[in-house]
Formats: structure tokens, C-alpha cells, sequence
């Protein structure tokens, strides 16, 4: 593309995290096996906290945040119908250094990799309180339960997302609770909703649309070329060996990341309901996707 080009066509920033799954879904975007018309995409790779603590200036067009950040951010961004990270019967775990009750959280300090994550809402709200917690950046979240600190705090269980839910048992840590495991006995099998990509309300209708669209044939083309889309995530797999960084991918790329489906809608309210219930969200929140 030229430097003429680019500047005739509408500039589309997109915000996602550094992990495979994320990268497999933008991989015919970044890599530019898309035709993407009149829109020039450009990718910044960031943790979903920054990710969500970002959004509220609505600097990116396009952002994943996660579904506990969407409920603040409902007056600027409406969420993609395609894009999702769901766990279906699994998502994430606390760990310990020793063995302990769900119960036994309640008077422990958990490192956790956000406020505005889903993984902590889904904490909170399992736990049914609030509970003792430290801010620790995702990936040195393991290191710092292991350590027992974190920057002279203590630390006695950690709140674990992306590829430490595959990894944590090399690190000696025992699994106390997953959440995607809670969250489907509690609603009868719905999937716990944890990211999705956003798009910024004030682009107005046909570039909401157009851009969606572009992102759906961007995960569709990695589902249909597999192998391709696996390679050139493996660069984002941190200490991932080939099989874990597949079965990481397959946890959270698949149909209900090309569309978030009746289940999906009905999770991601459900969970928005019960964080407004369990008064950790001000007021309630009914989700609005846009169409595919």
C-alpha cells in the first residue's frame, strides 16, 4: 500500500491483547489477507486491563475489553456480535501454593490482573463478597504466588487468565476454583462470558457494520486456514509448546467467537444482571450487539 493510499483511506485502530487467540483471530487482518476497502487497520498489542482502562477515552476504534468493563463503557462502544472470548466449562482459576476451599479464598489475598477484568467480577461474584486483593499484570501473576509476594505485598492465591490456566501445574500450584466451571453448574451450561471486541458508537452505522464484517472473514479466514493462523500466533504463545498453543486457541476461537449466538447473548446479560444484583455494577445493563 502506498503512502497515498493510506491516507485516503479511514484509519481503523485496533486494540487487542498479545496472546494467541487474539492474534489467530487478527491474523488475516495484520497480515493483510483481507481486502479491507476503504479502512487502514492498524494493530496495538496491550493487556485487556490497559485494554479497558484505555476505552474510556475512546482512543481506539476498535478494542477487546472485557464484558465487566463493557458495563461502563455501554455509552461509547457497542459490542461485536463476533469477537467473543467464552468459556465453555472452563476459564479462570485461582491457584494456591497449597490446597484450600473455595471458602478459604474468602480470607486470602488473591493477586488478580484487573478490576475491570471478568475474571473478576466472576470472582466476586462466586465468592459473594468482596475479598483481599493485590493488582498484579497477568502474566506475573504465577511468579508472584509462587513467591508468596508482590512488590512487598503478600500474596496467598492468584487469579489466573489466559495461558496460565494451560500452564500453572508446571509452576507447582494447586487449582482451588475454576470459574467457567462454577458459572456453567450455576446457569445449567451457558458459557462464562469474558472478552469481546467493541466498536466505538460515534463511527455511525455503515463503518460499524463494514469494519464487523471485515473482523468476522478476519476469524473466519484463520478457522479455514488453521495452520497458517496457529503459525504465526506461536510468536505470542509465551513458553507455549505447539499442542498447548492449539488447545489455547481452540478454547477461544471458535463458533461462538464468529457469533456470540443465543447462549452467548443470554450469558453476557446474565452476567451483567448478576453483577448489578450482587452490587458490584451502579446500575443494569442490557447488552446491545450489532448485527451481523
Amino acid at each position: 500500500m502506498t503512502l497515498a493510499e493510506t491516507k485516503t483511506k479511514q484509519l481503523i485502530r485496533v486494540g487487542h491483547s498479545p496472546d494467541p487467540d487474539d492474534a489467530f483471530m487478527f491474523h488475516a487482518l495484520a497480515n493483510e489477507h483481507l481486502d479491507t476497502g476503504s479502512y487502514n487497520f492498524t494493530h496495538e498489542l496491550v493487556d485487556i486491563e490497559t485494554l479497558n482502562q484505555r476505552a474510556f477515552s475512546g482512543e481506539l476504534e476498535l478494542t477487546a475489553i472485557s464484558i465487566h468493563a463493557y458495563a461502563f463503557l455501554h455509552d461509547k462502544y457497542a459490542l461485536c456480535s463476533c469477537g467473543a472470548s467464552m468459556g465453555e466449562g472452563y476459564g479462570p482459576m485461582v491457584v494456591t501454593r497449597e490446597a484450600c476451599s473455595v471458602d478459604d479464598l474468602k480470607t486470602k489475598k488473591i493477586a488478580v490482573p484487573g478490576k475491570l477484568t471478568s475474571a473478576f467480577l466472576g470472582l466476586r461474584l462466586c465468592l459473594g463478597q468482596d475479598f483481599d486483593y493485590v493488582l498484579v499484570p497477568f502474566d506475573e501473576i504465577i511468579p508472584a504466588v509462587q513467591a508468596g509476594e508482590y512488590n512487598g505485598e503478600s500474596v496467598d492465591a492468584g487469579l489466573i487468565i489466559h495461558e496460565g490456566q494451560l500452564t500453572y501445574g508446571e509452576s507447582d500450584l494447586k487449582l482451588v476454583l475454576d470459574l467457567g466451571v462454577w458459572w456453567q453448574e450455576l446457569t445449567g451450561g451457558l458459557p462464562l462470558p469474558l472478552g469481546a471486541n467493541a466498536i466505538r458508537r460515534d463511527l455511525g452505522e455503515q463503518t460499524i457494520n463494514e469494519v464487523q464484517q471485515l473482523l468476522h472473514a478476519s476469524i473466519k479466514y484463520g478457522l479455514d486456514h488453521r495452520q497458517e493462523a496457529l503459525d504465526y500466533a506461536l510468536q505470542y504463545g509465551r513458553d507455549l509448546d505447539t499442542a498447548k498453543a492449539d488447545k489455547f486457541v481452540g478454547m477461544y476461537v471458535n463458533d461462538l467467537t464468529l457469533d456470540f449466538g443465543e447462549k452467548g447473548r443470554e450469558a453476557v446479560a446474565l452476567f451483567l444482571k448478576m453483577g448489578h444484583e450482587q452490587g458490584v455494577l451502579p446500575e443494569l445493563i442490557v447488552p446491545e450487539f450489532v448485527d451481523l
